[in-house]
């Protein structure tokens, strides 16, 4: 494999990280079924405004191969039925990597650089939610350290949980 670079997004990215991003999550379709529809809406919705986000992009040989968000601490959530959460870590969310390039190792370079950023920024953890559905991202950040915080789990659905995890980063340095 070809050097992986991981940088910055930049406005010519946004076509190549909203393909890849779909791309990833779509094969969730199936298992999701009329709540797909509702997920992709909130992708779109997500990756058309990224503010105050962090949009850093993994790209190998000229094309975007993976993508990640990662929001400050401080940014505020609205959810659905009205209520809001505001972070009080920074968040890493819609990691994704296009289905060609995953068990590369490209998910684990994006989660790192989360990492490493939300280090350089003085904080003290990283956030992260996920769910049951997506055991090979949740086995990958479980190896890297992160941990299921159940006080950060939220409930889009009633028979649906959003798992938080938490990285403690004072117990890195």
């Amino acid at each position: 494999m070809s050097d992986l670079i991981l940088r910055d997004a930049r406005d010519a990215d946004e076509d190549a990280i909203r393909e890849v991003t779909l791309a990833a999550y779509s094969v969730y379709a199936p298992i999701m079924g009329p709540m797909w529809e509702f997920y992709q809406q909130n992708i779109l919705e997500t990756l058309a405004d990224i503010t105050p986000v962090e949009q850093i992009v993994a790209e190998r040989d000229g094309s975007i191969v993976g993508t990640a968000l990662l929001y400050p601490s401080g940014t505020v959530f609205h959810r659905p039925g009205g209520e809001s959460a505001t972070l009080v870590w920074p968040e890493m969310r819609l990691l994704a990597v296009a289905p060609a390039a995953q068990g590369l190792g490209i998910g684990a370079a994006l989660v790192k650089e989360c990492i490493r950023r939300t280090q350089q920024s003085g904080t003290t953890a990283l956030t992260l939610h996920t769910t049951e559905m997506m055991q090979v991202a949740m086995a990958m950040y479980e190896r890297m350290g992160f941990q299921h915080a159940p006080e950060l789990d939220f409930h889009p659905a009633p028979d649906v949980t959003v798992k938080g995890y938490r990285l403690d980063l004072k117990a890195r340095t």
